[in-house]
């Protein structure tokens, strides 16, 4: 199956602002690009790549006064297999975890576990241990938030959507990485494309997607509350303790995303060339 994905992203900047991005696609995911995936700028602006501590690729700039449009578009290989599901995998001691996993078992910015762990263990402590426990935290949240875009609040944390009930996929995603963390099950946020590739489109316009893995029989699952189904075609772009970690920017002064559209689809397999998203511009 064949990708072609992208965005066009416009900030606007009082002054000139350093910023840090989190819009390359995971290195995981470099082997399976069909054409460069390079981050482009509509003004001469000076990007220096690096990887974070979370392994994610990342560039930064220093944005201009005045609004300026970031954007890339690419393709990409992808075997078309739905989100892998295990019923047997098993759930850890943390006497059993790897050193690196740790970190996904403490509470963050968004996953106020200190919050969250009454609850957690009245309601999913008698679930067995493993997937089972993970599909039923995934269950609840799935029934228990109601997506909206309107409902959108960046202030909103984990313990936050379980009172709201509402919310958009990072809700869901930071309440289900919480109540996994207070079950002591490695949890991370992810962020990436997931196109409506497989299932009847919606309506909404397209986005980018946050989702979630659990650390389970030595390896990371993927868990979608949102959808609470497995899907085909995601790309993952960054993996963090919550979106903090995995933010699309992070602006080190004042700035206001102006312009935001984002495009995932499969190709179709008679359409060999990519039809262009609009505009994209090129790195200077």
């Amino acid at each position: 199956m064949r990708i072609r994905a992208g965005f066009n992203l416009t900030y606007e900047c009082p002054q000139q602002t350093p910023m840090l991005l989190a819009l390359e696609i995971h290195p995981s995911r470099r082997v399976d690009l069909l054409t460069e995936q390079v981050i482009g700028f509509d003004r001469p602006i000076e990007a220096r790549g690096y990887i974070d501590a979370f392994g994610n690729a990342c560039t930064r700039i220093e944005a201009p006064a005045g609004q300026t449009t970031i954007s890339t578009s690419f393709e990409i290989y992808d075997t078309g297999k739905s989100d892998v599901v295990m019923p047997e995998a098993i759930q850890h001691d943390i006497k059993e975890l790897p050193d690196e996993v740790l970190r996904f078992l403490l509470g963050s910015r968004y996953c106020d576990t200190d919050r969250l762990g009454d609850f957690a263990w009245a309601n999913f402590g008698d679930t067995p241990p493993g997937w089972a426990r993970v599909q039923a935290i995934s269950n609840f949240v799935h029934n228990h938030i109601v997506f909206s875009y309107q409902a959108a609040d960046p202030l909103r944390t984990a313990y936050g959507a379980l009172a709201d009930r509402t919310g958009v996929c990072r809700d869901f995603a930071h309440l289900a990485i919480s109540l996994c963390r207070c079950m002591n099950i490695p949890a991370r946020y992810c962020t990436g494309y997931l196109g409506d590739i497989g299932v009847p489109p919606v309506a909404d316009p397209m986005d980018f997607s946050a989702w979630f893995e659990a650390y389970l029989s030595g390896h990371w699952f993927t868990f979608d509350a949102r959808h609470n189904r497995p899907r085909i075609g995601r790309i993952l772009m960054a993996t963090g303790c919550d979106a903090t970690d995995v933010a699309l920017s992070t602006s080190f002064g004042s700035s206001r995303l102006a312009g935001f559209k984002v495009v995932t689809e499969e190709i179709p397999a008679e359409h060999l060339l990519a039809i262009p998203i609009g505009d994209p511009v090129s790195s200077p």
